[in-house]
Order: structure tokens, then C-alpha cells, then sequence
């Protein structure tokens, strides 16, 4: 009787390292913690789980995976600082303020490996002193990922309301911030064939209403991930885009902030775009965004697993949070007329500028173009 070709040597370490990681990716993928069993196995058997991808194992590897994440103020960064801290990475953390209260809850409950650095995307030297940072405290471990979680926000208004400069700084924090980290610390992912692990937006791939400063750097910073994703192959480095749906991270949650800026828009506004839009027009648009913000899912974890999935077992994309098929799917395959109805009803109703609304000067030709582009708009906020 012929026995049973059982494998044998190395080659039971990689059928029990493939079970495992499956076991890893299954955890992750339905928001459990990372198996304690991963984490105090001995160093050879840890160094299969973690880096075998579709039978590539790294060559070599030093202590603990070690990750930079950019912006853990709060939000995602801050939660997935801690997570991957709990899962025995050692974390490299940007906070914006290193007194910042979410800054100083990592340091509470974090352990020694995580530090802290205090970066500003928009000041060249912060990002040069981070940089170099990392390079000197990575030179005998090896970087394994980054992550570019920053992203801001300023003012919710059409692409006309937004002053020019709030397009630059978008720009400057959401796309040249992480531009200026990511070929930073190219040489050290490459030597390592690590990750990159970007949060974007469905704001870049879709023409939300009032989110054009922001959407646009996100759509810049998207395709620029697509072209890494494509040029970095060679080396085996893994690119991933995360877009998220709408979360309550502390940005999302603080009113107050999106009242000052309001304020701060009408205050700026140049008299002949206040006269044609109208005050009550911008009223509409914030009260229409906020309340969208009301609806944000409280529940964080969906993309700090994303984030982490795509460290250890990456994806090209990743769309944590529901309803984002449907969003998608209504993008990608219905006309650009429903296309348009379906995001202003989804996200902020209609309301008509003042200069179009009865009685005011110039109504006739106004209200021709507004035919042209479709049925014409009940004056008064819709509620929801």
C-alpha cells in the first residue's frame, strides 16, 4: 500500500503559513483583532505569515514590521495607529500637534515602539525632518509600509464661491504632501518590496456637489497612486487606494468648525458672487452638508481594517462602508442626467441662486440656461 505523500521539511511551513495567513486575512476582513498566535510565534515562522504574498517570501527581515502613518491626530490614522501598535508593529505616527489630545492618547495607551513626530504637510521642513528620520531609525529594520492618511477640507461651497487659494491648500496637504513622503521614502519601500496604503475619497472619482477643492486633490492624488501602482510592479511593491464612505472622525463631528468657515466665506466673498448666489444660498449648502454629515457611520473599523488588510494581504482597492457599491454602480453605468439627480439628492438637494429665483433682474436669460441644462428647481430647500 503506497503511503500518503505528506509534505515534508520546509514544505510544511509554508502549507501551515498559507492556512494561517488565510486565517489572518478572514479575521481582518470581518473586523476581528489580528490572532495573539501571530504575534509570539518564533521569528522564522512569523517572517512566512507576514511576508508571504501568492508564493513571493522576502528575503530577509529584521524584528517587527515597521509602518509610517501620516496625520493620527485623529479619525483613521489615530485608530489604525493603535491597531497596528496592538498587533506588534513598530509605528512611526505624524501628528500635526505632539500636545494634540489624540497625540496624547497614543502615547497612553500605545506601547514603546510607536513614536511620535510632528509634521505639517505644508512646511517643506517638517516633511525633510520626518524623512530623515525614518531613514535613520529604518536602516537595520527596513521600512515595510506608509500610510497617506491626511486629508483636509475647507469650505462647502460650488467651485465659483471657493476662493482659488483653498484649491491650493487642498492640493498642497491631500496631493503634494503625499507626493513629497512617498518618493521621500521610495528607496526604503523598494529595498523592502513594502506598501503603500493611501486613504482617498469617492469625492475623486465622482462630482459631489460643493466638494470640488477637495474632490479634485483627491482625484490627482488617486491617479497618481494609479501610475506607482504600475511603475512599482518591477520592484513588488504593492500599491492600495482606500475610499472610504462618510465616517464621523472628529472633523466630520465638529459643527463649529464648519460653521467658522461658513462665516469666514461670506466674509470673503467678492460683493458680485454674494448678490448672484445670495446669502440664503450658502445657508442651504452648509445645512444641506451637515445634516449629510449626521449620517456618517460612527464605526471606524471597517477602514482601519482596510488599511491594515492592505499592509499585510493588499488589494488594489478597497470601498469600506455601505452603500458605496450603489454609489458606484449609478457612476459608472447609468446617464449623466440621473448620474447628477441621484448625487445632489444623495448628498445636498438643489436650491436656486438668487439671481435666478423670480423677480430678479435678468431672469428671462437665466432662466433659458437653467431649461438648457434640464427641468428647473423649486427655489425653496428641499428637506430631508
Amino acid at each position: 500500500m503506497e503511503s500518503w505523500p505528506w509534505p515534508s521539511g520546509g514544505a510544511w511551513l509554508l502549507v501551515a503559513a498559507r492556512a494561517l495567513l488565510q486565517l489572518l486575512r478572514a479575521d481582518l476582513r470581518l473586523g476581528r483583532p489580528c490572532p495573539e498566535s501571530a504575534l509570539i510565534m518564533p521569528p522564522p515562522f512569523l517572517l512566512v505569515l507576514c511576508a508571504w504574498e501568492g508564493g513571493e517570501v522576502l528575503e530577509s527581515w529584521a524584528q517587527v514590521p515597521l509602518a509610517t502613518l501620516l496625520s493620527c491626530d485623529s479619525g483613521f490614522g489615530n485608530a489604525t495607529a493603535k491597531k497596528l501598535d496592538a498587533m506588534g508593529f513598530t509605528v512611526l505616527a505624524t501628528v500635526l500637534d505632539l500636545n494634540s489630545p489624540g497625540a496624547l492618547e497614543l502615547r497612553a495607551c500605545c506601547s514603546s515602539r510607536l513614536q511620535l513626530l510632528q509634521m505639517d504637510l505644508t512646511k517643506p521642513a517638517d516633511i525633510s525632518r520626518v524623512l530623515e528620520f525614518t531613514k535613520v531609525h529604518t536602516a537595520s529594520t527596513g521600512l515595510w509600509g506608509l500610510v497617506n492618511n491626511a486629508g483636509q477640507n475647507i469650505f462647502v461651497a460650488d467651485a465659483e464661491l471657493c476662493p482659488v487659494a483653498t484649491f491650493r491648500t487642498c492640493m498642497e496637504v491631500n496631493f503634494f504632501g503625499a507626493l513629497e513622503m512617498t518618493k521621500g521614502l521610495l528607496p526604503l519601500l523598494r529595498r523592502s518590496s513594502g506598501r503603500i496604503v493611501t486613504v482617498s475619497s469617492p469625492a475623486g472619482d465622482m462630482p459631489f456637489p460643493c466638494l470640488a477643492a477637495y474632490g479634485t486633490s483627491k482625484a490627482a492624488l488617486a491617479l497618481l497612486m494609479g501610475n506607482f501602482s504600475c511603475e512599482l510592479l518591477p520592484w513588488g511593491v504593492k500599491v492600495s487606494i482606500i475610499q472610504p464612505a462618510c465616517f464621523k472622525t472628529e472633523s466630520v463631528k465638529d459643527v463649529h468648525q464648519w460653521e467658522e468657515r461658513k462665516q469666514q466665506l461670506l466674509a470673503t466673498l467678492p460683493q458680485e458672487l454674494l448678490q448672484a448666489y445670495g446669502e440664503d444660498y450658502i445657508e442651504h449648502l452648509n445645512g444641506q452638508f451637515l445634516h449629510s454629515l449626521s449620517q456618517a457611520l460612527p464605526d471606524l473599523s471597517p477602514v482601519v481594517d482596510a488599511i491594515t488588510d492592505a499592509l499585510l494581504a493588499p488589494r488594489r482597492r478597497y470601498y469600506p462602508g455601505h452603500g458605496l457599491g450603489l454609489i458606484y454602480f449609478i457612476h459608472y453605468y447609468l446617464p449623466e442626467g440621473l448620474r447628477q439627480r441621484f448625487l445632489q439628492s444623495f448628498f445636498i438637494s438643489p436650491y436656486v441662486p438668487r439671481a435666478l429665483q423670480a423677480g430678479q433682474p435678468g431672469l428671462t436669460s437665466a432662466r433659458d440656461i437653467a431649461q438648457d441644462q434640464g427641468p428647473r428647481l423649486d427655489p425653496s430647500p428641499t428637506a430631508q
